[in-house]
């Protein structure tokens, strides 16, 4: 999850064709959460990370990145101020093995292949 500011006005339709996925580097983005936050600014919320994928998709629309940030990886916030650091909490632990239990590119997803339906 990313909060975002451009340098223009966010719009309805911005949003709307930022969240449906965009052509770049040679394929199309993944559908995606995007809510206006404010004149400038959304919050974005990726289900894949294509390399500098939000500023590529913004400039796909005729908008440049101003600031970015990003807020949130899986369930976990990043709240924790620069050069600090804390550990995950049980309940974080638990839905990030929960949410990679069938991915195949983790350790504890090749353990357990998916069943094919």
């Amino acid at each position: 999850e990313y909060l975002v500011t451009v340098d223009k006005k966010v719009t309805h339709p911005f949003c709307k064709r930022m969240a449906g996925g965009l052509p770049i580097l040679g394929t199309k983005t993944r559908k995606c959460v995007v809510e206006q936050t404010g004149v400038r600014s959304f919050r974005i919320v990726l289900t894949q990370g294509l390399n500098r994928q939000i500023r590529r998709m913004c400039e796909f629309l005729g908008y440049e990145v101003v600031t970015l940030k990003r807020v949130r990886i899986m369930n976990v916030p990043l709240d924790v101020p620069v050069g600090h650091w804390r550990d995950l909490t049980q309940a974080e632990l638990n839905e990030i093995h929960r949410l990679t239990a069938s991915s195949q590119k983790t350790h504890r997803g090749s353990k357990k292949p998916r069943p094919r339906s």
